[in-house]
């Protein structure tokens, strides 16, 4: 018997139905895996353009800061100024009322002025000033060099210092300015006949009323101000510093000096309103105005000796050891006298008054016959140099003008 043959297209299903599964099951792999990969690709892309949308941003922010910063310096700036203009402008409204609180009564003595307008306080510091004069500025052609070096040495080596060149304009106004409740003084001053006179006198006027170092044009600065000072002294316990002029050994010291040991005027180093810088200026407004009044104001400019006693290093020494003399105001009970300071070889402190050798504020030159055998031993003492112009040898007298 026969078996029927099964049709051709049933071994197709047959064929067809797994190979359709397989491609099913393939076509499902392939488009998980394109799947992963484009979610992995997005997962990245995000991280891409945010990073770079940071960086754009924070480079914004940047800038945004700084430009404020720049505006918040400029305001603050702003405001600095205006609050330092506001406090300039106290200042002087508080200095002006505190100098009408100052005025003295008209009734008092010209000493008892001078001490309510310009008080001694001895526990402050010496003020940082160096004070110097001459008739034309520091850079005037007029100048010599040799001066010129002079006065920037004393700039040089003093750093901290406030150094000032009062010319003869300038003097005249700082005196109207601060003595303004003074008129005696004022009047003293502007009738002095020759510059070098006033010159001498506004050494005096400026310690008075500020303070600090005068140095004479023609001194010239050796060591820093504040090695002056010796280091077993306080400064505290000083109020006036000075030095010794001359120191007679022969007889016939009159014919160049006042008194046979004198203390130099061309190097002074005080705090403000010192009992002995005041009464100076006391004594020589009082001795201008009776010369005035007496018709002898223009009387013998050149002398040296007049000088010395009008305004000079003579009238400066005898203030000086009057000083030391008063109890009351420099506590000495002892009698002083040239004696003291004769031979003097270290710094000596009278008082609140510190007196230097001779050759502290005038030291031996390169070329002085001195230098060997003072300039060794006594070297850490030497201050400054003093040429010793003396300018006022120039000055007209009242002979010559007729």
């Amino acid at each position: 018997m026969v078996k029927a043959r099964r049709p051709a297209w049933i071994r197709y299903i047959y064929i067809i139905i797994p190979l359709g599964i397989a491609s099913l099951w393939l076509w499902r792999f392939l488009n998980t895996a394109e799947a992963t990969d484009l979610q992995a690709i997005l997962q990245n892309l995000p991280k891409e353009i945010t990073q770079s949308i940071d960086s754009a941003s924070q480079q914004k922010q940047d800038a945004s800061m700084a430009e404020m910063f720049e505006k918040l310096s400029a305001e603050l700036l702003k405001k600095q100024d205006e609050q330092l203009r506001k406090l300039e402008k106290d200042r002087r409204l508080l200095e002006k009322r505190i100098q009408d609180l100052r005025q003295p009564s008209p009734h008092t003595t010209l000493r008892e002025k001078l001490a309510h307008v310009f008080e001694y306080r001895p526990s402050h510091r010496f003020p940082a000033y160096v004070w110097q004069t001459w008739p034309y500025s520091d850079m005037d052609n007029r100048m010599d060099p040799t001066l010129q070096s002079y006065e920037r040495h004393w700039g040089d080596k003093n750093p901290g210092f406030v150094h000032e060149i009062i010319n003869d304009d300038t003097a005249s106004a700082l005196i109207h300015f601060m003595y303004s409740s003074i008129p005696e003084v004022v009047d003293a001053y502007d009738i002095m006949p020759t510059a070098n006179l006033k010159a001498d006198f506004f050494k005096y006027l400026i310690l008075l009323a500020r303070g600090g170092v005068y140095a004479d044009i023609d001194t010239d600065a050796l060591q820093p101000v504040p090695n002056w000072i010796p280091e077993n002294v306080s400064p505290r316990e000083i109020g006036l510093i000075i030095g010794i002029e001359n120191d007679a050994f022969n007889p016939d010291w009159r014919s160049n000096y006042v008194r046979r040991l004198q203390f130099c005027n061309w190097i002074i180093q005080a705090k403000p309103g010192h009992p002995v810088v005041r009464e100076v200026v006391a004594r020589i407004t009082e001795a201008t105005l009776q010369r005035r009044s007496e018709g002898e104001l223009r009387m013998n400019l050149r002398n040296d000796l007049n000088i010395m006693s009008w305004t000079g290093s003579g009238i400066w020494t005898d203030v000086v050891f009057t000083y030391m003399n008063d109890y009351v105001q420099s506590g000495i009970l002892s009698k002083i006298t040239w004696k003291e300071f004769h031979k003097l070889e270290v710094p000596k402190l009278v008082g609140d008054v510190l007196v230097f050798p001779q050759s502290s504020f005038n030291a031996p030159g390169k070329d002085s016959k001195d230098q060997d055998k003072d300039m060794e031993s006594n070297k850490a003492l030497h201050f400054a140099t003093h040429s010793g112009l003396k300018s006022w040898k120039g000055a007209p007298n009242i002979a010559d003008e007729k």
